[in-house]
C-alpha cells in the first residue's frame, strides 16, 4: 500500500502542474490587462494648508478615481479605467518641507513602484521634485504649483504640469485692476517669501508698470510661508496709501489675511486682489469682505463654464462631500483627466494594448483635452506645460450668500508668453506674441 501511494503521488503532481499551467495560459493575459495603474497622489493632508487646499484636492482625486474606475465620467472619458486598466491611488502628505518631499517621492517610485506621480501644491516642492523625476525617469504631473521657473528655466522629458503658471494669474489681475480702477495711482503687495509669492509679485508689478507706466509701487511685504500672523504687515499696508493691494496668499494664509485684515479696515481702505482667493469663498462665505477681487487660478469654482463635465463634477462632489468644490479640487480633477486622455490616446495608438511610459509621454506632449474648467492646451515647455484662460470677479454678499459681481474673463492667448519666451521678457516687451 505504501508503495502504491509513493508511485501515485508523482502522477497526481504532474497532472496538477499541467492543469495549473493551462489555467495560467488562460488567465495571464486578462490579469496583465487589468493590472492597476498605481498613481502616487501628493497633497497637503495636515497643517494649515490641509483644510482650505490639500483636503479638497484629495477629495477631488478620490472622486475622480472612483468615477474613472466605474466608467461614470461623462464623455469623452466614459470608458472605464485609464489606458484600459483600473486605477489604484497611493496618498502622500505634502506637509513637512522639500527635504521630506524628496524622500517621499523616492519612496513612491522605488518602494511603492507607482506608475506615475500626481501632486504638489507648493512651488518649492515642485522645484525640488522636478529634477528628481528626470533622475528616476518617472512620469510626474504637477497639478497646482504655479511658479513659471519650472519650464522656463529647464527642459524635462518626464515632467508635465496640467495647470497654468502664475503668469496667467498676475497678468489677468493687473488687467482687471486697471480696468476696474482706471485712476489708481499706487499699489502694494503682501506675498509669501518663496518661489510662488516672489514670482507672483514680480509678474504683477511688471504687468502693472507695463499697462500703466506712471503707477507708483508701494510696500512689498514678504512674510514667511504659512506664518499665520500678519499684524505688522497689515499695519504697513494700511499706512502705505495704496489704492490696490495684491496678494497671492493661499490656504490658511489667505484666510488669516481676511480674518486679521478685515477688522482693521484693510479691505475698506484699499481694494485687495487675491489671485488664489477662491477657496475662501467656500470656507468663509460672507466673511469675505465686499469689494475683494477674487481669482481661482483658472476657470474653476464659481468661474467654471456651464458644461456637461463641470455640471457632473460639481453635482458628484457636492453629493459626496456636502460642500462645493473649490479650485484645488478642480485642478486635481483636471490632472487626472489629462492623464486619462494621454493614456487612452496612447492605448489607441498601440492597437488597444496597454501603453508603456514612453508612449504615454509622447501622447501627453502638446495634448489638448477637456477638464471641468474647459479646454486645456499643453502648449508651453515643449508641450509639457498647460495654458488656460482665467477670470476675476468682485465679492459681494447678497441674501446671506457670497456672490461674484463684475466678472471678467481673459483668454489664454492674452495671459501667457509664447513657448520659449520667458515671462519677464514677454511682459517687458508689452505682452507681444512672436
Amino acid at each position: 500500500m505504501n508503495t502504491s501511494r509513493a508511485r501515485t503521488a508523482p502522477r497526481l503532481s504532474i497532472a496538477a502542474c499541467a492543469l495549473a499551467m493551462a489555467l495560467a495560459a488562460i488567465v495571464t493575459p486578462t490579469a496583465a490587462q487589468e493590472k492597476p495603474i498605481k498613481i502616487g497622489v501628493v497633497t497637503f493632508l495636515s497643517g494649515a494648508a490641509a483644510g482650505p487646499f490639500g483636503v479638497p484636492a484629495r477629495d477631488g482625486a478620490e472622486l475622480l478615481v472612483e468615477a474613472i474606475n466605474a466608467g461614470q465620467v461623462p464623455a469623452p472619458y466614459a470608458k472605464k479605467g485609464i489606458g484600459g486598466a483600473p486605477v489604484e491611488m497611493v496618498l502622500v502628505d505634502e506637509a513637512g518641507g522639500t527635504t521630506k518631499q524628496v524622500n517621499e517621492y523616492r519612496n513612491l517610485v522605488q518602494r511603492d513602484n507607482v506608475d506615475l506621480v500626481i501632486g504638489y501644491i507648493s512651488s518649492g516642492d515642485c522645484l525640488a521634485v522636478a529634477p528628481l523625476a528626470e533622475e528616476l525617469k518617472k512620469l510626474t504631473v504637477l497639478f497646482d504649483c504655479g511658479t513659471p521657473r519650472i519650464f522656463e528655466d529647464a527642459s524635462y522629458k518626464y515632467l508635465f504640469r496640467t495647470g497654468a503658471t502664475a503668469t496667467m494669474d498676475n497678468v489677468a489681475a493687473a488687467l482687471y485692476m486697471i480696468e476696474a480702477k482706471p485712476n489708481l495711482k499706487k499699489f502694494a503687495g503682501i506675498n509669501q517669501n518663496y518661489a510662488w509669492g516672489q514670482d507672483s509679485w514680480t509678474d504683477f508689478e511688471a504687468s502693472m508698470k507695463a499697462l500703466k507706466p506712471a503707477v507708483e509701487v508701494g510696500t512689498s511685504q514678504m512674510p514667511k510661508l504659512l506664518a499665520g500672523q500678519y499684524g505688522a504687515e497689515v499695519s504697513a499696508l494700511l499706512t502705505s496709501g495704496a489704492d490696490v493691494v495684491h496678494t497671492s496668499f493661499w490656504g490658511g494664509d489667505a484666510e488669516a489675511l481676511i480674518l486679521q485684515g478685515a477688522p482693521r479696515g484693510l479691505f475698506e481702505k484699499t481694494t485687495v486682489v487675491m489671485t488664489a482667493g477662491e477657496p475662501t469663498l467656500v470656507r468663509l462665505g460672507t466673511q469675505v469682505p465686499d469689494g475683494t477681487v477674487i481669482g481661482a487660478r483658472g476657470p474653476f469654482g464659481v468661474f467654471a463654464p456651464d458644461s456637461e463635465l463641470n455640471r457632473w463634477f460639481r453635482k458628484a462632489y457636492e453629493a459626496k462631500y456636502k460642500v462645493a468644490p473649490s479650485y484645488p479640487a478642480y485642478k486635481m480633477a483636471q490632472a487626472l483627466l489629462g492623464v486619462k486622455a494621454a493614456y487612452d490616446k496612447a492605448q489607441a495608438a498601440n492597437g488597444g494594448k496597454r501603453p508603456n511610459q514612453d508612449q504615454v509621454i509622447a501622447a501627453f506632449e502638446n495634448l489638448s483635452f477637456e477638464g471641468p474648467g474647459g479646454k486645456v492646451d499643453m502648449a508651453l515647455g515643449k508641450g509639457h506645460q498647460a495654458v488656460q484662460g482665467t477670470a476675476y470677479g468682485t465679492a459681494k454678499a447678497v441674501g446671506g450668500k457670497i456672490t461674484m459681481t463684475n466678472v471678467k474673463e481673459y483668454p489664454a492667448a492674452r495671459l501667457n508668453p509664447p513657448d520659449g519666451v520667458k515671462t519677464e521678457d514677454w511682459i517687458k516687451a508689452g505682452f507681444k506674441a512672436k
